[in-house]
C-alpha cells in the first residue's frame, strides 16, 4: 500500500511540475535560450510522469487501458513541447 502511495505521489508531483515549468516557460519568452530551457524541464518531467504510470501499471496499481490512454496523453503532450523548442523562435515574444 505504501508503494502505490509513492507512486501516486511521484505522478502528482512530475505532472504538476509540467504545468509550472511551462509556466515559467511561457514569462521567459524574452529570453529564447530560457525559455528553451524550461521547455526542456517541462519534456523531462512529462517523460518521468511517463515512466511513473509504467510503473503503475506494471504493479498493478492501474489499469492497463487507462495506463494506455495516460501515457498516450504525454506523448501528445511531449511532441507539443519538442515542436515549441524545435521552433522556439515562433513564440518569443518581439522586442
Amino acid at each position: 500500500m505504501e508503494e502505490r502511495y509513492s507512486l501516486t505521489d511521484q505522478i502528482r508531483r512530475s505532472s504538476r511540475s509540467v504545468c509550472a515549468n511551462l509556466a515559467e516557460a511561457w514569462r521567459k519568452r524574452r529570453y529564447e535560450a530560457a525559455f528553451v530551457a524550461k521547455l526542456n524541464d517541462c519534456e523531462s518531467e512529462a517523460a518521468e510522469t511517463q515512466t511513473w504510470i509504467e510503473f503503475s501499471v506494471k504493479c498493478g496499481y492501474l489499469d492497463v487501458e487507462i495506463g494506455r490512454e495516460l501515457y498516450g496523453t504525454y506523448n501528445q503532450i511531449l511532441s507539443g513541447l519538442v515542436n515549441m523548442i524545435n521552433h522556439s523562435e515562433s513564440w518569443l515574444m518581439k522586442h
